[in-house]
């Protein structure tokens, strides 16, 4: 990703993050929604999403007086879901495409990419 289309993404991601946490409404979560959408069919990196979204958080909690943290947490953790959404869909339809139900050699040792009973 160049620097360019970086700062965009910051942009916009930092302003729809900031209508999340204001009120967190469906058309604020669409906004990330889209992001999400944008960035899966522009090729961004989901790693750049995650690291634009915390920066983008840790701007916004130091401002945050201490009784307003857990709000704005689950805010940007709803916020956060939305617009890796897209991603979670893309990958999961190519599973479905190529019959790969995870593991596809690339798992981790020990790791079947399921979640473990609770007992």
């Amino acid at each position: 990703m160049t620097g360019i289309e970086l700062d965009r993404l910051r942009r916009s991601y930092r302003a729809a993050f900031l209508r999340c946490m204001s009120g967190a409404d469906e058309r604020a979560l669409h906004a990330g929604y889209e992001i999400g959408r944008s960035a899966v069919t522009g090729g961004l990196s989901l790693l750049d999403l995650a690291q634009t979204h915390h920066q983008v958080l840790l701007e916004v909690l130091q401002t945050t007086p201490p009784d307003d943290l857990e709000r704005i947490a689950r805010a940007a953790s709803d916020f956060l879901v939305e617009v890796l959404a897209t991603f979670d869909m893309t990958q999961r339809s190519l599973r479905r495409g190529t019959g790969d139900a995870g593991s596809g050699g690339t798992a981790l040792p020990g790791w079947s990419g399921s979640q473990p009973e609770e007992t």
